[in-house]
C-alpha cells in the first residue's frame, strides 16, 4: 500500500514560539528521542514531511529536514495528512489508522490531523484544524498538545522514556569497558563506535539511556536517565540527566532537564538546566542559567508575542539558533535569546 504524505501545519500558536519559529518550522524542534517532524511521520507511516503556514520561512534548507511549501490544490494519488506541527503522539499506544475517507484525529478534545482522500480538494489556506465538517469521523489518539517552549522542555522527560522504551532494544552491559559503573535496571542502547571512558557512571534508575552512534563520553561524568545523545555526540564531563540532544553536540558541566537540537557547544563547566537550544548554539565557560524565581513562583516568559505565565515554577532559558553567549554569562529565569544574538559583558541581560 502507498504511503500517504504528510504536510505539518504551523498554526497561528505555533508561529508565536519565539525566539524559534524566526528561523526554523516548528516540526523542526526536537522533543523525546524524535523531532516533531519525525514523530510525525513514523506515526502515520507516510513520506515528505513538508511545512505549511510559515511562508515567512521560505528558503528554510537543512540535511533530513523538511521543506517551506503550500498546500497543493489537491490531496496526492496517495492520500494525505495534515498535521499540526506542535502536536506529539504517544507513539507506543498509537495505531496509525488506514482511513479511506476523511478523518479527524484528536488529542485531549483538540484536532490535531486530518486526513484527506486521494483526489479530495484541499483548503486554499489553512490556519487552524480547529473545527470543520461535524459530519467527519473524529478518532482520539493518545498524546500532547505543546503550547509553548515551556511546554516542551517541561514535558520532555516523560516522552523521552517512552520513545527509548518503545523504540529501543537491549541492554548492553557485556559491551560496556571496564571502569565504567551501570546503575539501574532500565534500558541502556548503545549505537555503533561508541566510546565511554572510564570512571563514567550511567545511572537508569529514573529512566533509560541511549547513545546514538559515534557519541563519545569521557570520564569523571554521570549519565542519568532519561537520556539520549544524537549521533556523534562528545561528553566531557560533569553530571547530565533528563537530556534530548540532537546531533554533533560537546558537553560539559551539570545539565538538567534541556532539550538541545544539535550542532550546539557547551563544552565546558556551567549550569544549563529546564532549558530549550535551538542550533549552533555556543556556550562561552561558566555561563550559568537559573530556572527558579527566589519567591518560587510560577515563571512568565516575555518573548516577541507577548508576555506568557508559563503555570512552571521551574523554567530555564530557550536559546535561539546561533546564539552565542562570552565567558561567565548569567541567564536569569526564563531568559528568552533572539536567534544570532551574541551576549557578552558583566551585567545579566535583561
Amino acid at each position: 500500500m502507498s504511503k500517504p504524505t504528510v504536510f505539518l501545519l504551523d498554526d497561528a500558536v505555533a508561529a508565536g514560539w519565539s525566539p524559534f519559529a524566526e528561523t526554523r518550522p516548528i516540526g523542526e524542534l526536537r522533543f523525546g528521542a524524535l523531532t516533531l517532524r519525525e514523530r510525525a511521520l513514523l506515526a502515520l507511516g507516510g513520506t515528505g514531511g513538508d511545512h505549511v503556514g510559515c511562508a515567512c520561512l521560505e528558503g528554510f534548507e537543512e540535511p533530513d529536514a523538511g521543506a517551506i511549501t503550500e498546500l497543493p490544490s489537491h490531496a496526492p494519488s496517495t492520500g494525505c495528512w495534515v498535521w499540526l506541527s506542535r502536536a506529539a503522539v504517544d507513539l507506543a499506544a498509537f495505531v496509525a489508522p488506514t482511513p479511506s475517507a476523511p478523518l479527524t484525529l484528536r488529542i485531549d478534545s483538540e484536532d490535531v490531523a486530518r486526513y484527506y482522500a486521494p483526489g479530495a480538494a484541499l483548503p486554499d489556506s489553512l490556519e487552524s484544524l480547529d473545527g470543520g465538517e461535524e459530519s467527519v469521523p473524529r478518532q482520539e489518539i493518545a498524546g500532547v498538545v505543546l503550547n509553548g517552549p515551556w511546554d516542551l522542555v517541561e514535558a520532555n522527560a516523560r516522552c523521552l522514556t517512552a520513545d527509548l522504551l518503545h523504540l529501543c532494544a537491549g541492554r548492553f552491559e557485556d559491551a560496556l569497558p571496564a571502569g565504567v559503573q551501570l546503575v539501574g535496571e532500565s534500558l541502556v542502547s548503545l549505537g555503533a563506535d561508541v566510546e565511554i571512558g572510564p570512571g563514567v557512571i550511567l545511572d537508569t534508575r529514573n529512566g533509560p539511556i541511549r547513545l546514538d552512534d559515534g557519541c563519545t563520553v569521557d570520564g569523571p561524568a554521570r549519565l542519568v536517565g532519561p537520556l539520549h545523545l544524537g549521533p556523534g555526540c562528545s561528553v566531557f564531563g560533569g553530571h547530565l540527566g533528563a537530556l534530548s540532544v540532537g546531533p554533533r553536540c560537546k558537553l560539559r558541566g551539570e545539565i538538567d532537564s534541556t532539550v538541545i537540537c544539535g550542532f550546539s557547544n557547551k563544552a565546558h563547566d556551567g549550569y544549563l538546566g529546564h532549558a530549550l537550544l535551538g542550533r549552533w548554539v555556543n556556550l562561552g565557560a561558566m555561563t550559568t542559567n537559573s530556572d527558579l524565581k527566589n519567591n518560587y513562583s510560577q515563571v512568565r516568559v516575555s518573548t516577541g508575542s507577548g508576555n506568557h505565565d508559563t503555570g512552571l515554577m521551574k523554567v530555564g532559558v530557550f536559546l535561539g539558533d546561533h546564539v552565542k553567549t562570552g565567558i561567565g554569562t548569567l541567564l536569569n529565569t526564563g531568559t528568552a535569546v533572539g536567534a544570532g544574538s551574541n551576549l557578552f559583558g558583566g551585567s545579566m541581560p535583561p
